[in-house]
């Protein structure tokens, strides 16, 4: 396949792709596809490109594919997601892609740097996501299941006459309500999960451990081999629900990273003043003035390079 196709035709495959699966197609609309593959060498070698990011997925575990390129005939939005695999495709294996990047860029809910959102789901349960969250929600007759590729989520989970359980699945493992409200962030390299209402239970990933009881007001982290003992939820844990950021004797260094992902740009913090403590509470949709408040209880200053790249340095 050759390697000079130009970005242009590339997004008009993605185009296609999308149209031609988002069930609204027509004998019209196949036959002009058609028309659009053979007007240009150029058109060909693009669909080619479609159709071996097709076979890859056809590689992948039908668990892993119903994740990703699947999510892409339900949102015409997708185009620019099928566009990135498409450029990807001709330096990547099956295997590259299915790691959780390009599985989070195929997601079908997704949110942005500071950017949160609450969505309502199909059994009537509610699901809040803060910023910068990933995630594809799979209901069936058999089950509720959520996949979690980045960020964070609050589920209140509601009851279901079908009695399908309702479970969140992270690279970690996975997390099960037992009618419930509980919260799930995948971190680097491991899963932490908080239960505010009754109970859940998490199983690391490779089965060998059984599942722990999880109850509510216990918090404990964990990765494919092994849970955390479980210890008291952080009060104010879930507070970015109501647009606050709630800290109590944290790193200052702890607590700028937090903030930043509710601050588009880059905000670091010089490592001379991080591990000053801080408490309160702080509003995240008002960053800039968080950042002004600073300077007035602790010994610190802010030093913009520009307005999207700020850094935390000694007074």
């Amino acid at each position: 396949m050759p390697a000079t196709v130009d970005l242009k035709t590339l997004e008009a495959a993605a185009t296609w792709y999308v149209q031609l699966n988002d069930g609204s197609g027509s004998e019209a609309q196949t036959q002009a596809w058609q028309a659009w593959v053979d007007a240009n060498p150029q058109h060909a070698a693009a669909w080619a490109r479609v159709e071996m990011l097709q076979q890859q997925w056809a590689k992948m575990p039908r668990q892993a594919a119903l994740s990703s390129l699947g999510a892409a005939q339900a949102q015409r939005r997708d185009v620019l997601k099928i566009l990135g695999m498409l450029v990807a495709v001709g330096g990547c294996s099956w295997l590259a892609v299915e790691q959780v990047p390009y599985r989070s860029m195929l997601a079908q809910q997704r949110t942005r740097l500071g950017e949160r959102r609450s969505v309502r789901l199909d059994d009537g349960s509610q699901l809040e996501m803060n910023a910068d969250t990933a995630l594809d929600i799979h209901f069936d007759a058999r089950q509720r299941r959520i996949e979690l590729y980045r960020g964070e989520i609050l589920i209140q989970t509601a009851k279901d006459p079908a009695h399908r359980p309702f479970i969140v699945y992270t690279t970690d493992g996975s997390v099960r309500a037992l009618g419930t409200r509980f919260s799930v962030r995948p971190l680097a390299g491991q899963t932490q999960v908080g239960v505010l209402q009754d109970a859940v239970e998490v199983t690391p990933g490779n089965h060998d451990h059984q599942p722990l009881r999880l109850e509510a007001g216990q918090q404990v982290t964990f990765d494919r081999h092994a849970v955390s003992p479980p210890h008291p939820l952080p009060t104010g844990s879930t507070a970015w629900v109501q647009g606050m950021l709630s800290v109590d004797d944290w790193r200052l260094g702890d607590f700028i990273e937090e903030l930043s992902r509710y601050r588009p740009g880059v905000l670091r913090c010089a490592a001379g003043v991080q591990n000053l403590s801080i408490s309160g509470a702080f509003r995240i949709d008002d960053t800039d003035t968080v950042l002004e408040n600073l300077s007035k209880t602790l010994p610190v200053k802010v030093r913009y390079l520009t307005r999207y790249w700020a850094s935390i340095e000694p007074a």
